[in-house]
C-alpha cells in the first residue's frame, strides 16, 4: 500500500509469513531544502524491530545526512557529509553509532573524475563524453583499504573498470577487473579476480517495450577450485 505527492510519500507492507509490518514517510520541508524520513519496521517476534529518523539537506555542492532511532534493541545515531571540492575532486565521510553492540562505524572516501582522451570525431560536442573516475575508501571497523577505478570508454556502450581491496596491518588484498558491453537489448557483463576466477552474465530483453520480460544467462570458471556454474533467470513485469 503507497500513496504520493509532491510534497511526499508514505507506503506500508504487511508480510503474513513472517507477521511484520514495514512502513516509510518521506515528506519535504521547508520548501524542499529538508527531506525527512521515517522508517519503522515491527514483527511478532520483536528482534528486528526499528525505527530510524533521518534528515536530507544540501546545498549546491555539498550534502548531508542525520540520523536517528532505534535498531537491534539500542539507540542508534548516525551522520554522512559528501563534499565536491572542484568540478574534478569530491571527498565525505559517514559515521554511525550503535548502542545495541556499542560499535562505532566510519567510512571515509575521496573521488577524483576526468575526462578521458578520445578521438575527436564529427559527432555532437553536446553529447555524453568518456571519462574516468578514481576513488579510495577507507572502512575503519574492517581495517579495510579500496581503491576503485572505472573507465567510460564508450558512453552507454563500454565500461571497464578495476578494484583492490587490501588490510595494511596484515597485507591481504584482492584484486578484480571486469567490464561491461551494451548493446541494442543486451548487455554483457564479466569479471575475473585475483585467483583465476571468471564471471560472466549476459541480459536481454525480449522486446522492444518498456517493461517487457528479461533473460539473464550466468556463468563461473573457478581454475583454483576446478569449479563451473551455470544459471539462467526470467524476469517478467
Amino acid at each position: 500500500m503507497a500513496g504520493a505527492d509532491e510534497a511526499g510519500l508514505c507506503m506500508a507492507r504487511v508480510d503474513l509469513e513472517r507477521q511484520s509490518v514495514d512502513g516509510r514517510i518521506h515528506r519535504a520541508l521547508l520548501g524542499g531544502l529538508v527531506t525527512s524520513k521515517v522508517q519503522v519496521g515491527v514483527s511478532a517476534e520483536g528482534q528486528t524491530d526499528q525505527l530510524l529518523g533521518e534528515l536530507d539537506f544540501g546545498g549546491a555542492t555539498w550534502c548531508g545526512n542525520l540520523k536517528y532511532g532505534s535498531m537491534g534493541g539500542g539507540l542508534v545515531y548516525g551522520c554522512n557529509y559528501i563534499q565536491s571540492i572542484t568540478s574534478n575532486w569530491v571527498a565525505g565521510g559517514e559515521g554511525m553509532y550503535i548502542s545495541a553492540n556499542q560499535s562505532l562505524l566510519s567510512n571515509y572516501m575521496m573521488k577524483y573524475t576526468m575526462e578521458a582522451p578520445t578521438i575527436e570525431t564529427s559527432l555532437d560536442k553536446e553529447e555524453e563524453k568518456p571519462t574516468s573516475t578514481m576513488i579510495a575508501s577507507y572502512n575503519s571497523a574492517q581495517s579495510l583499504l579500496c581503491f576503485n577505478y572505472k573507465r567510460v570508454v564508450t558512453p552507454k556502450r563500454v565500461t571497464l573498470g578495476a578494484e583492490l581491496q587490501c588490510q595494511p596491518a596484515s597485507l591481504e588484498s584482492a584484486v578484480m577487473v571486469g567490464g561491461e558491453f551494451a548493446f541494442t537489448r543486451s548487455k554483457v557483463g564479466v569479471v575475473v579476480d585475483g585467483s583465476g576466477r571468471i564471471q560472466s552474465t549476459l541480459e536481454t530483453k525480449l522486446g522492444r517495450e518498456p517493461g517487457s520480460p528479461s533473460l539473464t544467462f550466468a556463468a563461473e570458471l573457478d581454475h583454483g577450485k576446478n569449479v563451473m556454474r551455470f544459471g539462467y533467470g526470467l524476469n517478467i513485469g
